[in-house]
Protein backbone atom coordinates (compact mmCIF):
# COMPACT_ATOMS: atom_id res chain seq x y z
CA UNK A 1 0.00 0.00 0.00
CA UNK A 2 2.83 2.34 0.09
CA UNK A 3 2.36 4.16 -3.40
CA UNK A 4 -1.02 4.75 -2.37
CA UNK A 5 -2.29 8.24 -1.58
CA UNK A 6 -4.15 9.27 1.86
CA UNK A 7 -5.83 12.19 3.13
CA UNK A 8 -4.19 13.87 6.00
CA UNK A 9 -4.06 17.53 7.65
CA UNK A 10 -5.97 19.02 4.57
CA UNK A 11 -3.63 17.13 2.47
CA UNK A 12 -3.72 14.21 -0.14
CA UNK A 13 -0.27 12.45 0.00
CA UNK A 14 1.84 9.26 -0.13
CA UNK A 15 0.93 7.03 2.50
CA UNK A 16 4.53 6.83 3.33
CA UNK A 17 4.84 10.50 3.99
CA UNK A 18 2.49 9.82 6.70
CA UNK A 19 4.04 9.51 10.00
CA UNK A 20 1.67 9.77 13.38
CA UNK A 21 4.29 9.65 16.91
CA UNK A 22 4.46 6.73 19.16
CA UNK A 23 3.09 9.19 21.54
CA UNK A 24 -0.22 10.10 19.80
CA UNK A 25 -3.05 9.57 21.85
CA UNK A 26 -4.96 7.75 19.19
CA UNK A 27 -2.54 5.12 19.71
CA UNK A 28 -2.13 5.03 23.47
CA UNK A 29 -5.29 5.36 24.39
CA UNK A 30 -7.59 4.81 21.78
CA UNK A 31 -9.05 8.34 21.69
CA UNK A 32 -10.45 8.43 18.33
CA UNK A 33 -13.77 7.44 15.93
CA UNK A 34 -13.86 6.36 12.46
CA UNK A 35 -16.35 4.99 9.74
CA UNK A 36 -16.11 2.46 7.43
CA UNK A 37 -17.30 3.41 3.64
CA UNK A 38 -17.64 0.97 0.14
CA UNK A 39 -17.27 2.16 -3.05
CA UNK A 40 -18.84 0.14 -5.92
CA UNK A 41 -17.21 -0.59 -9.15
CA UNK A 42 -20.07 -1.00 -11.48
CA UNK A 43 -18.07 -2.41 -15.20
CA UNK A 44 -20.68 -1.99 -17.66
CA UNK A 45 -20.91 2.02 -16.62
CA UNK A 46 -16.78 1.52 -15.98
CA UNK A 47 -17.80 3.70 -13.10
CA UNK A 48 -17.18 3.92 -8.90
CA UNK A 49 -20.25 4.44 -7.37
CA UNK A 50 -19.80 5.69 -3.19
CA UNK A 51 -22.65 4.27 -0.91
CA UNK A 52 -24.49 6.82 0.97
CA UNK A 53 -21.41 9.07 1.59
CA UNK A 54 -22.72 11.82 3.04
CA UNK A 55 -24.75 10.01 5.46
CA UNK A 56 -21.51 8.11 6.84
CA UNK A 57 -20.07 11.53 7.42
CA UNK A 58 -22.78 13.12 9.48
CA UNK A 59 -22.29 10.22 11.07
CA UNK A 60 -18.69 10.62 11.96
CA UNK A 61 -18.87 14.21 12.69
CA UNK A 62 -21.70 13.44 15.43
CA UNK A 63 -19.03 10.89 16.99
CA UNK A 64 -16.85 13.29 16.82
CA UNK A 65 -19.13 15.65 18.48
CA UNK A 66 -20.04 13.31 21.23
CA UNK A 67 -16.31 12.17 21.91
CA UNK A 68 -15.32 16.11 21.70
CA UNK A 69 -12.64 15.42 18.69
CA UNK A 70 -13.57 18.96 17.13
CA UNK A 71 -12.29 18.43 13.64
CA UNK A 72 -12.14 21.36 10.96
CA UNK A 73 -13.94 20.32 8.36
CA UNK A 74 -17.99 20.30 7.46
CA UNK A 75 -19.59 16.66 5.25
CA UNK A 76 -19.37 18.32 2.04
CA UNK A 77 -15.66 19.34 2.48
CA UNK A 78 -15.29 15.60 3.45
CA UNK A 79 -17.06 14.26 0.62
CA UNK A 80 -15.42 15.97 -1.89
CA UNK A 81 -11.60 14.96 -0.21
CA UNK A 82 -13.06 11.54 -0.49
CA UNK A 83 -13.62 11.98 -4.11
CA UNK A 84 -10.50 13.28 -4.76
CA UNK A 85 -8.36 10.64 -2.95
CA UNK A 86 -10.38 7.67 -4.85
CA UNK A 87 -9.48 9.71 -8.04
CA UNK A 88 -6.15 9.88 -6.57
CA UNK A 89 -5.78 6.53 -6.22
CA UNK A 90 -7.39 5.84 -9.91
CA UNK A 91 -9.20 2.99 -7.72
CA UNK A 92 -11.87 1.26 -10.27
CA UNK A 93 -12.16 -1.93 -8.27
CA UNK A 94 -14.72 -1.98 -5.23
CA UNK A 95 -13.33 -0.07 -2.84
CA UNK A 96 -12.90 0.10 1.14
CA UNK A 97 -12.85 3.94 2.92
CA UNK A 98 -11.56 4.58 6.37
CA UNK A 99 -11.71 8.01 7.50
CA UNK A 100 -10.24 8.12 11.40
CA UNK A 101 -10.56 10.99 13.17
CA UNK A 102 -8.15 11.11 16.66
CA UNK A 103 -6.23 13.25 19.41
CA UNK A 104 -2.82 13.56 17.69
CA UNK A 105 -1.46 15.36 21.19
CA UNK A 106 1.61 13.59 22.56
CA UNK A 107 0.46 14.54 26.38
CA UNK A 108 0.71 11.82 28.65
CA UNK A 109 -2.81 12.34 30.36
CA UNK A 110 -5.96 10.35 28.54
CA UNK A 111 -7.63 13.45 28.02
CA UNK A 112 -10.09 14.59 25.13
CA UNK A 113 -9.52 18.21 25.76
CA UNK A 114 -6.80 19.29 23.82
CA UNK A 115 -7.10 20.51 20.90
CA UNK A 116 -4.50 18.28 18.85
CA UNK A 117 -7.92 16.68 16.40
CA UNK A 118 -6.21 15.21 13.34
CA UNK A 119 -8.42 13.08 10.50
CA UNK A 120 -6.75 10.24 7.91
CA UNK A 121 -8.90 8.56 4.99
CA UNK A 122 -7.37 5.72 3.46
CA UNK A 123 -8.51 3.35 1.15
CA UNK A 124 -7.96 -0.39 -0.25
CA UNK A 125 -10.06 -2.64 -2.67
CA UNK A 126 -11.93 -4.74 -0.88
CA UNK A 127 -14.34 -7.30 -2.62
CA UNK A 128 -16.21 -10.09 -0.14
CA UNK A 129 -15.22 -9.37 3.15
CA UNK A 130 -15.33 -13.11 4.61
CA UNK A 131 -15.13 -14.79 1.35
CA UNK A 132 -18.39 -16.39 2.09
CA UNK A 133 -21.99 -16.64 1.42
CA UNK A 134 -23.36 -18.27 4.80
CA UNK A 135 -21.82 -18.54 8.41
CA UNK A 136 -21.41 -19.95 11.42
CA UNK A 137 -21.90 -18.07 14.23
CA UNK A 138 -22.02 -18.17 18.03
CA UNK A 139 -22.73 -15.74 21.08
CA UNK A 140 -19.36 -14.65 23.10
CA UNK A 141 -19.19 -14.77 26.65
CA UNK A 142 -18.15 -11.13 26.62
CA UNK A 143 -20.58 -8.60 27.22
CA UNK A 144 -21.09 -5.81 24.51
CA UNK A 145 -20.32 -2.38 25.86
CA UNK A 146 -23.13 0.02 27.18
CA UNK A 147 -23.61 3.22 26.08
CA UNK A 148 -22.80 4.95 29.58
CA UNK A 149 -19.51 2.84 29.33
CA UNK A 150 -18.26 3.53 25.85
CA UNK A 151 -21.45 4.32 23.66
CA UNK A 152 -21.03 1.71 20.62
CA UNK A 153 -22.90 4.02 18.32
CA UNK A 154 -20.08 6.20 17.93
CA UNK A 155 -17.69 3.89 16.34
CA UNK A 156 -14.91 4.94 19.31
CA UNK A 157 -11.80 3.00 18.13
CA UNK A 158 -11.44 1.63 21.63
CA UNK A 159 -14.65 -0.20 21.40
CA UNK A 160 -13.14 -2.63 19.13
CA UNK A 161 -10.99 -4.50 21.54
CA UNK A 162 -14.38 -5.71 22.67
CA UNK A 163 -14.97 -6.85 19.38
CA UNK A 164 -11.72 -8.26 18.89
CA UNK A 165 -11.93 -10.28 21.70
CA UNK A 166 -15.46 -11.54 21.22
CA UNK A 167 -13.69 -12.68 17.86
CA UNK A 168 -10.95 -14.08 18.98
CA UNK A 169 -13.11 -16.50 21.33
CA UNK A 170 -15.66 -17.96 18.85
CA UNK A 171 -13.08 -17.80 15.66
CA UNK A 172 -10.49 -20.14 17.43
CA UNK A 173 -13.32 -22.35 18.34
CA UNK A 174 -14.43 -22.71 14.54
CA UNK A 175 -16.95 -20.37 14.19
CA UNK A 176 -17.64 -17.72 11.35
CA UNK A 177 -18.40 -14.66 13.68
CA UNK A 178 -19.65 -13.27 16.77
CA UNK A 179 -22.78 -12.77 18.05
CA UNK A 180 -23.09 -10.05 21.02
CA UNK A 181 -25.88 -10.35 24.40
CA UNK A 182 -26.12 -6.94 25.97
CA UNK A 183 -26.10 -6.73 29.90
CA UNK A 184 -30.03 -7.51 30.22
CA UNK A 185 -29.41 -10.77 28.27
CA UNK A 186 -30.75 -9.51 24.68
CA UNK A 187 -29.26 -10.17 21.18
CA UNK A 188 -27.24 -6.79 20.47
CA UNK A 189 -25.11 -7.17 17.36
CA UNK A 190 -21.80 -9.11 15.89
CA UNK A 191 -18.27 -7.23 16.12
CA UNK A 192 -18.76 -5.08 13.50
CA UNK A 193 -22.52 -5.52 11.99
CA UNK A 194 -25.83 -5.38 12.57
CA UNK A 195 -28.03 -8.57 13.06
CA UNK A 196 -31.19 -9.31 11.89
CA UNK A 197 -33.99 -12.61 11.83
CA UNK A 198 -37.11 -13.43 9.97
CA UNK A 199 -39.84 -15.16 11.72
CA UNK A 200 -43.54 -15.91 10.70
CA UNK A 201 -42.75 -13.27 7.80
CA UNK A 202 -41.81 -10.96 9.34
CA UNK A 203 -38.19 -9.20 10.32
CA UNK A 204 -37.32 -8.13 13.65
CA UNK A 205 -33.95 -6.07 14.32
CA UNK A 206 -32.94 -5.30 17.92
CA UNK A 207 -33.49 -1.45 18.83
CA UNK A 208 -30.78 1.03 18.88
CA UNK A 209 -31.48 0.99 23.57
CA UNK A 210 -30.26 -2.30 23.14
CA UNK A 211 -26.38 -0.91 22.59
CA UNK A 212 -26.15 -1.83 18.70
CA UNK A 213 -24.60 0.23 15.99
CA UNK A 214 -26.93 2.70 14.29
CA UNK A 215 -25.93 0.92 10.57
CA UNK A 216 -26.55 2.82 7.76
CA UNK A 217 -26.23 -0.77 5.59
CA UNK A 218 -28.93 -1.57 8.66
CA UNK A 219 -30.99 1.46 7.44
CA UNK A 220 -30.49 0.04 3.76
CA UNK A 221 -31.81 -2.94 4.49
CA UNK A 222 -34.61 -1.67 6.31
CA UNK A 223 -36.36 0.54 3.86
CA UNK A 224 -36.11 -2.23 1.26
CA UNK A 225 -37.54 -4.72 3.57
CA UNK A 226 -40.54 -2.27 3.71
CA UNK A 227 -40.49 -0.56 0.11
CA UNK A 228 -39.70 -3.27 -2.35
CA UNK A 229 -40.50 -6.46 -0.79
CA UNK A 230 -43.52 -5.19 1.44
CA UNK A 231 -42.14 -6.72 4.67
CA UNK A 232 -42.56 -5.43 7.97
CA UNK A 233 -39.78 -4.71 9.89
CA UNK A 234 -39.57 -4.48 13.73
CA UNK A 235 -37.35 -2.87 16.08
CA UNK A 236 -37.73 -4.47 19.27
CA UNK A 237 -35.56 -6.90 21.85
CA UNK A 238 -34.33 -10.13 20.71
CA UNK A 239 -33.87 -13.27 22.93
CA UNK A 240 -31.35 -15.75 22.92
CA UNK A 241 -33.74 -18.63 21.91
CA UNK A 242 -35.45 -16.46 19.35
CA UNK A 243 -32.88 -16.62 17.80
CA UNK A 244 -32.57 -20.22 17.51
CA UNK A 245 -35.81 -20.89 16.62
CA UNK A 246 -35.85 -17.93 13.43
CA UNK A 247 -36.79 -19.10 9.72
CA UNK A 248 -33.47 -16.77 9.12
CA UNK A 249 -31.03 -14.32 10.43
CA UNK A 250 -28.19 -12.53 9.02
CA UNK A 251 -25.96 -9.96 9.51
CA UNK A 252 -25.54 -6.78 7.89
CA UNK A 253 -22.40 -3.97 7.95
CA UNK A 254 -20.64 -1.76 5.42
CA UNK A 255 -17.30 -4.53 5.15
CA UNK A 256 -20.16 -7.61 5.62
CA UNK A 257 -22.89 -6.24 3.36
CA UNK A 258 -25.71 -8.71 3.82
CA UNK A 259 -25.16 -12.47 4.71
CA UNK A 260 -27.02 -15.02 5.87
CA UNK A 261 -25.91 -16.84 9.17
CA UNK A 262 -26.88 -20.85 8.75
CA UNK A 263 -26.20 -21.60 12.46
CA UNK A 264 -25.96 -20.30 15.74
CA UNK A 265 -24.32 -22.05 18.76
CA UNK A 266 -24.56 -25.46 16.89
CA UNK A 267 -28.10 -24.93 16.15
CA UNK A 268 -29.12 -25.14 12.52
CA UNK A 269 -31.12 -21.92 11.30
CA UNK A 270 -34.49 -23.47 9.39
CA UNK A 271 -32.97 -25.71 6.65
CA UNK A 272 -29.46 -24.64 7.61
CA UNK A 273 -28.94 -22.11 4.06
CA UNK A 274 -29.49 -18.84 2.97
CA UNK A 275 -33.49 -18.31 3.25
CA UNK A 276 -34.93 -16.71 0.50
CA UNK A 277 -35.33 -13.51 2.33
CA UNK A 278 -31.74 -12.88 2.77
CA UNK A 279 -31.30 -13.31 -0.47
CA UNK A 280 -33.88 -10.93 -2.30
CA UNK A 281 -32.19 -8.66 0.11
CA UNK A 282 -28.65 -9.30 -1.00
CA UNK A 283 -29.84 -8.56 -4.56
CA UNK A 284 -31.48 -5.43 -4.18
CA UNK A 285 -28.76 -4.27 -1.65
CA UNK A 286 -25.90 -4.75 -4.61
CA UNK A 287 -28.36 -3.42 -7.35
CA UNK A 288 -29.14 -0.11 -5.09
CA UNK A 289 -25.41 0.14 -4.59
CA UNK A 290 -24.40 0.14 -8.28
CA UNK A 291 -26.90 2.81 -8.87
CA UNK A 292 -29.43 0.23 -10.76
CA UNK A 293 -32.21 1.35 -9.05
CA UNK A 294 -33.58 4.93 -9.23
CA UNK A 295 -35.46 5.38 -6.61
CA UNK A 296 -31.96 4.90 -4.30
CA UNK A 297 -30.38 6.58 -7.13
CA UNK A 298 -29.25 9.64 -4.33
CA UNK A 299 -27.42 6.68 -2.18
CA UNK A 300 -24.77 6.47 -4.44
CA UNK A 301 -21.84 9.21 -5.94
CA UNK A 302 -20.14 8.39 -8.74
CA UNK A 303 -16.57 9.30 -8.51
CA UNK A 304 -15.95 9.59 -12.31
Amino acid sequence: MENMYVFYEGKIVLEREVHISVRCKGFNYGLGCFEGIRAYWDETEKQLYVFRLREHYERLLQSCKVLYINIPYTVDELCQATIELLKKNNLQTTTYIRPVAFKGSNHVAPSLLDDDNRIVIYCQPMGNFTGKDELRAAFTSWERLGDNMLPPRTKPTAAYLNSALASLEVVSKGYDEALFLTRNGHVCEGPGENVFMVRNGKIITPPPSDNILEGITRDTVMRLARQELGIEVIERSITRTELYAADEVFFSGTAMEVVAVVEVDDRKIGNGHQGPVCRKLKELFFQVATSKIKTYSDFCTPVY
